[in-house]
């Protein structure tokens, strides 16, 4: 996966705690919440799924999306997450993952 900016959601299991970030590099911001590299929040409530992302091609509207996402219901969040992954799969090895096609 190419740098892009993205806006993502992490859990730390299935409709429980949920985080909404932005980042440059998904794949490695993803790391570190999964290694707890990333200090705060996400490591004090072991929130290392990454369940729901969206890329953008410019950072400025990934930002904008992550603060309008971040204003939302709790409710809104997790039909947002449930209509693109209703199983609460973790996302990392999608994400990780070259595939050929």
């Amino acid at each position: 996966m190419a740098k892009m900016p993205a806006v993502y959601v992490l859990a730390n299991r299935p409709r429980g705690t949920l985080y909404v970030g932005v980042t440059s590099d998904l794949v490695k911001r993803a790391w570190q919440h999964r290694e707890g590299a990333a200090d705060g929040f996400t490591r004090r409530y072991e929130i290392k799924m990454l369940v729901w992302y969206e890329q953008h091609h410019e950072m400025v509207h990934a930002i904008a999306r992550e603060k309008a996402i971040k204003k939302w219901l709790r409710l809104w969040k997790l039909r947002l997450v449930e209509t693109a992954n209703p199983e609460w799969r973790d996302l990392w090895l999608d994400i990780v993952t070259v595939r050929s096609e």
